[in-house]
């Protein structure tokens, strides 16, 4: 390289004491912002991302902004190549000035891992096509093939979390088993779970297969049939859009993380599909004023959720064989009260599903009376244990209105005595724990008045409105799934259309009904609704009555009573209730 020329020479040595000037101010306010500044170390990425192949790939331009580390002097230079001592000076000089004596540069070279490259032998000259904005320069070039791809972008803290999920690759060998997989996370730390998780599959896919289970075959069972299951239930209530930082595997540990607060929280395991709904409410816009709305609004006056959220969530699950897998049955001290419990566990055998337990004491937490919780205890699990049904017990202190309705969202029913109905007075309204279960409530409830019912014949009452169409909807799972008898009542009032009216809302139940291959009765009485609905049931002799929740806004409700009270009131059978 020349030096012959010592005009090029001298402006050489002046663009390098800029250059160091920049360094200098870069290293300085990294100190201030945490950027990371530090030339990445050729030997320390490889060994973190796990070396595959290697292989010639001759001369090249490569772009000089992909240029991020070097082999040997990557502590002589900051990440965009700046030299960060005055040692070298001279040199770097010499290059320069090579560079404008036109002299040419020979090619450097480099090795590429991913999109990224790494100085072998050219720094100098990588630093001076920097200073002058050279978008490629020419390069021998080496591809070094890793474990997990690396990127141009990359910083140190990300090449560490690359290294670990490299790491978990040699331990797990997914991407030659499963090459589409991506488990790269920003939650470093978090493969150890992934892991654990993997051991625990394997488990106990030995003991249901009866057999020794090799690592691969867990590895590669509790991919296909635990974590993408995840992945795309996370994919389809596009819960990715709330957390824009994440990866799809940080949410994966993410709802594992949610699923163990929530089990500790309500006693019982909640399934991947009723997690990723309560991660997404909480984390859903405006979720934030809702419970600031929820903490200072009284209970009688909130709406609770829209019409129709919980069959959407409901039919999202792919396992949803059964409409009521969970089942929530609020038990009291009451020795009437093991009515729910009864019908509960006949709900529990025709649905296979699981009954969720709890009791709530109104007392101060330790002031309860422990003789009392653990009588009630005792007698709910020898009961569903009798009955060859699944469920657990769990004790909860507060406002039993409130922790039912907490509860309700990892459940797909509730269950429990109406001892107290909402009454015809304001008083009576006010005082009733269950006007604030049915408005607030985020799933279809069962009242049972009196007694026990073998729900064999069910009274659907449609009306047209929204939670009439939920009625609708579960109504037209029992009668086809138990094979029960369904009879469909639409009630007209008097006047000029209004029995038209009526006919047209029928025939929309109708045609639902029919679509699903369901048979059932149809009666039109005309005069008041709830003295209509209960003169149907009482003649049809009905065991069940369905219906849709309070049709009115809380306060109208609160303060002009419904149907639904009349026939809370009236009606001795059990009541499913929809919204």
């Amino acid at each position: 390289m020349s030096t012959n020329n010592p005009y090029y020479y001298q402006s050489a040595l002046e663009d390098f004491n800029q250059a160091r000037r920049q360094a200098a101010m870069q290293q300085l306010l990294s100190r201030f912002t945490g950027e990371q500044t530090e030339l990445l170390s050729y030997d320390d990425v490889k060994q973190k991302l796990k070396v595959t192949n290697v292989r010639e790939r001759g001369l090249q331009e490569i772009p000089v902004d992909k240029i991020i580390g070097s082999v040997g002097r990557y502590k002589d230079f900051t990440r965009s190549f700046l030299p960060k001592s005055d040692i070298g000076g001279e040199r770097w000089a010499r290059v320069k000035a090579a560079v404008s004596d036109l002299a040419g540069l020979a090619p450097i070279e480099v090795y590429q891992l991913g999109d990224a490259y790494f100085v072998i032998d050219g720094n100098h000259r990588v630093s001076i096509a920097r200073q002058q904005d050279t978008p490629t320069i020419s390069a021998y070039v080496t591809e070094v093939k890793t474990r997990v791809p690396l990127t141009a972008e990359d910083d140190p803290n990300e090449i560490i979390c690359k290294s670990r999920y490299a790491e978990f690759l040699e331990k797990t060998d997914l991407d030659h088993l499963r090459p589409d997989a991506d488990l790269l996370m920003t939650f470093c730390a978090h493969y150890s779970l992934l892991l654990d998780h993997i051991d625990v599959h394997r488990y106990y896919m030995g003991l249901d297969f009866q057999r020794d289970v090799s690592y691969e075959e867990a590895v590669v069972h509790w991919y296909d049939e635990v974590y993408q299951p995840v992945i795309e239930l996370v994919r389809e209530q596009g819960i990715m859009r709330n957390f824009p930082e994440r990866t799809e595997a940080d949410i994966y540990t993410l709802l594992a993380e949610h699923r163990a607060e929530l089990k500790e929280a309500l006693g019982w395991e909640v399934d991947p599909g009723t997690a990723v709904t309560d991660m997404q409410r909480k984390r859903r816009p405006g979720a934030a004023i809702a419970r600031v709305l929820e903490a200072v609004v009284p209970d009688e006056l909130e709406f609770g959720p829209a019409p129709g959220v919980w069959r959407e969530e409901r039919l999202s699950r792919r396992s949803a064989d059964n409409l009521f897998d969970e089942t929530l049955v609020a038990i009291s001290g009451h020795p009437d009260d093991w009515r729910v419990l009864d019908q509960a566990i006949l709900l529990a055998q025709r649905e296979n599903g699981r009954l969720r337990g709890v009791y709530v004491s109104e007392k101060t937490r330790g002031e309860e009376d422990q003789a009392l919780v653990t009588e009630i205890s005792d007698k709910f699990k020898w009961l569903t244990t009798e009955a060859g049904v699944e469920a657990n017990f769990s004790v909860e202190w507060g406002t039993v209105a409130r922790q039912v309705v907490a509860r309700a969202a990892f459940s797909d029913l509730v269950m429990l005595a109406l001892n107290r109905p909402p009454g015809l007075s304001i008083l009576e309204r006010l005082a009733s724990g269950l006007q604030t279960i049915l408005k607030r409530t985020p799933r279809p409830v069962m009242v049972v008045p009196t007694e026990p019912s073998q729900m064999q014949h069910a009274l659907l009452a449609y009306d047209g409105s929204p939670k009439a169409e939920e009625a609708l909807f579960v109504a037209t799972y029992l009668a086809s799934r138990w094979q029960i008898e369904l009879s469909v009542v639409t009630v007209s009032s008097n006047g000029n259309g209004k029995l038209d009216a009526a006919k047209r809302i029928q025939s929309r139940a109708k045609t639902y009904l029919d679509v699903a291959g369901v048979s059932a009765n149809y009666y039109l009485p005309i005069g008041p609704a709830a003295q209509s609905l209960l003169e149907v049931a009482e003649a049809q002799e009905t065991d069940l009555m369905i219906m849709g929740g309070f049709g009115m806004s809380s306060m109208k409700s609160l303060v002009l009573g419904s149907t639904l009270n009349r026939v809370l009131l009236e009606y001795k059978r059990p009541i499913l209730i929809c919204r």
